[in-house]
């Protein structure tokens, strides 16, 4: 299994029961294909560097997740077909990466 990352940007217009339920829905597909959750982080409503489809701002979201790599295919597919979802980027991380990562939610854990 490899180690991936997905940070996705839905509609500012949604409402928070509604980003709840898209946020809902592609963890309980990644759980349905047998990925194993790391880390899911909730970054908020953001401003974007520029604006994407006449919208300023945006909710980040972040997940980090084990899996075959098949699955990102249907991933970004349900991405690409969901008009909620406005931008989507997924990387593979290598073991530094994965090294950071970790560093990264202590960091936010001893913040909190």
């Amino acid at each position: 299994m490899n180690h991936y990352e997905t940070v996705f940007i839905l509609n500012p217009v949604l409402s928070d029961d509604q980003v709840k339920e898209t946020v809902k829905k592609y963890e309980d597909f990644l759980d349905s294909k047998g990925a194993k959750m790391v880390n899911k982080e909730n970054w908020g409503l953001k401003k974007l560097a520029y604006p994407i489809q006449h919208k300023k701002s945006g909710f980040y979201h972040l997940f980090e997740y084990q899996v075959e790599g098949e699955v990102i295919d249907q991933l970004e597919l349900l991405f690409r077909r969901d008009e909620r979802m406005m931008r989507f980027l997924t990387v593979k991380l290598d073991k530094h990466a994965v090294a950071w990562a970790e560093k990264r939610v202590k960091r936010n854990n001893q913040k909190a």
